[in-house]
């Protein structure tokens, strides 16, 4: 059985998805993006946008009973490639002991514009 798992604290879905589900004691989110949930507004930079999409992220999770020490995989769309260490640098402050494992791609463009999105797939024990 899933079951959809949402929260006010990050970014509403803007098509028909599920910000998560939850199936088997794993949680699955869809891609996160760097809005602030309570204005809509989106940073400046690719820092900021990091650190407001991993911050959206850890509530979602937060929000499905897990967090970001049971994560086990990501997923993070970046459009502009030469941000990558930037980002690295934000995205590890995120994590503690065994980082997760991790794809990242460089993408064309994103929704709302945005310098970067990630979804995550977290145990829930």
């Amino acid at each position: 059985m899933k079951t959809a798992i949402s929260t006010d604290k990050a970014p509403a879905a803007i098509g028909p998805y599920s910000q998560a589900i939850e199936v088997n004691g794993m949680v699955y989110t869809s891609g996160v993006i760097p809005v602030i949930p309570e204005t809509g507004e989106i940073p400046e930079g690719s820092v900021e946008q990091a650190k407001q999409a991993l911050s959206n992220l850890a509530h979602l999770l937060e929000a499905a009973g897990t967090g970001m020490d049971q994560v086990v995989k990501t997923t993070v769309f970046i459009k502009e490639m030469n941000d990558f260490g930037a980002i690295n640098e934000v995205y590890q402050t995120f994590f503690d002991g065994v980082y997760p494992a991790r794809s990242c791609v460089e993408v064309a463009r994103l929704p709302k514009d945005v310098m970067l999105e990630i979804e995550a797939i977290a145990v829930k024990e």
